[in-house]
This record gives structure tokens, sequence and C-alpha cells, in this order.
């Protein structure tokens, strides 16, 4: 005969359970949250480890109600049980979770523990740009500059290159590269570009205290090539972040161009000449 008593009560307790996990899974978050934004406004605190330990505080909170819950049902105690001694957790994991998902968790301890990159760092993983938003125990999220958010596994990023412009040194060197006609002026060309570079606002200058007691100029522009149309001349200019040195890189691109316009500096396209001979056309490229 069914007890529908003693079913009911198990319903019950397991609600309550369940309840009581739900809330103190929010109340958790929120405190913890309430602590990372005061945390926050200290700018040599790192969030990194934080968010991540919270992800995992919760994670925790959230199969420890689900074992208690296990253990009201006399079918399922001995699962229950395993929860909670710990002892059976990893090889019920195993074999309830896919091997990805644990080497996503895996993965993510050890970025966290070794720190290839923090929250807000800019970083470039598979050609995706973004700023490290968040760092949990399946993925990171990136948000780019268009403020879309892009989710990449942990085992993935664990088996790439990451390129990061924050680590250690925030500042960015942006290269300014630009062809000239073997006509012009090279040296009014270089020093347009050198003055153009020194007198823009978010331009910084990174010469150390000997470099310029050796008087190395504030900007370095050099020829760097002569290729088939032109003359290549490069400049180096740093901003103190990877943010200037975009804005700044645009800029610059724009008054040498219009410098150059008004030097009558000439930039070249590629450029074909024909050649009529002998009732022969020959096709060259200059």
């Amino acid at each position: 005969m069914i007890d529908f008593s003693k079913d009911f009560r198990i319903a019950i307790i397991i609600a309550i359970i369940a309840l009581t996990t739900i809330v103190l899974g929010a109340l958790t978050e929120k405190i913890l949250r309430y602590f990372l934004y005061r945390k926050l406004t200290d700018k040599e605190y790192d969030a990194t480890g934080f968010r991540f330990l919270k992800h995992l505080i919760i994670t925790v909170i959230y199969i420890l109600g689900f074992a208690f819950a296990l253990i009201q049902i006399p079918e399922f105690k001995i699962i229950g049980h395993s929860f909670l001694a710990g002892a059976g957790v990893i090889s019920l994991v195993a074999g309830l979770a896919s091997q990805q998902a644990l080497s996503n968790i895996v993965s993510g301890i050890f970025l966290v523990i070794f720190k290839p990159f923090r929250i807000n760092d800019k970083i470039t993983i598979n050609n995706f740009v973004g700023t490290v938003e968040d760092i949990n125990l399946r993925q990171v999220v990136l948000k780019d500059a268009e403020n879309n958010r892009i989710i990449i596994p942990n085992s993935v990023i664990s088996n790439q290159i990451i390129v990061n412009t924050n680590m250690h040194d925030t500042k960015c060197c942006k290269i300014i590269e630009i062809g000239i006609g073997y006509e012009s002026n090279i040296e009014n060309a270089l020093a347009i570009m050198q003055d153009e570079i020194a007198k823009h606002p978010l331009f910084i200058d990174t010469r150390t205290a000997e470099n310029k007691k050796q008087k190395t100029p504030l900007v370095i522009a050099r020829v760097v090539a002569l290729a088939d149309s032109s003359v290549t001349l490069k400049a180096w200019a740093w901003a103190k972040n990877s943010t200037d040195g975009f804005v700044m890189y645009c800029d610059l691109l724009q008054s040498i161009k219009k410098r150059f316009d008004e030097a009558n500096i000439d930039i070249p396209y590629p450029q074909r000449v024909v050649t009529l001979k002998n009732n022969e056309t020959k096709t060259s490229e200059k």
C-alpha cells in the first residue's frame, strides 16, 4: 500500500531544501558581488581569482542542496551520500558529465592559478580581440569593440597562443608605415611624420633618462624599404594603452596625409605601363 503521507512529507522536505538552496545561492552571490564592488575601488586589486571563487562557491552550494534532496528519497540515498562524503564525487561527475566539461573546469582552475590574463585585460585569442569580462568554471567571456560577448571554453584557451596587451605594461606602440614616391623629398616626409606624432595629445614620451642624455629623438622615423613603386617610411608612436593607441593611429593617418598633400609629397599607388613595339603589346608593372 502506498503511503501518501510519507511521500507528501518527502516532497515538502525536498521543496524546502530546493528553496533554501536557491535563496542561499542568491544571497551568497549578492554578498560576494557587494564585496567585489567595494574591492574594485582599489586599482591594485585583482578580481580574477575572486570571481572564479564566487562561481565555485555557488556551484558547491547547489551541489550540496542537490545531494541533501537526493538523501530524502530512499532509492537515491546512496548517491546522495556519495555527494556529501566526497569520496565518490569525481567518479559520479565523470559518469554524468562529459570529458570536455571536466577539461573546462580543470583548465579554468589553471587559468586562475597561473594568470596568463586577468579581468579587464585586453587579449587576443584565435583572432578574437576583446576585454576579459568574466572567468567561470566553464568558459571565459570577452567583450569586443562592438560590445559583443565572445564565449570561449577554458579548454580551448589552454591550447592557444594568447596575446595580452595589459600584462605587466599597458603602453602600446603603433607603427605608422607609409610609402612615398621616389621623386618626393624623403627628409621632409620623415620630419612631417615626427612632428605630427610628437604633437598628438595621446602620444607619450617613453625615453629613459639615458636616452635623453644621448639625445635620442622624441620620435623615431626611418626609411625601411625601397619598394617597387614607393619608398617605405616607418615611424613609432607610443600611447599609454591600446585604446588610446588606436585613436592616435587613426588621427595620425589623417593628419600625415593632409600634411603630405600640402608639401606635395606623393603617396603612389600601383601603376601599369603598357609598351607598344613591333605590333606586339608588352605589359609591365611599376
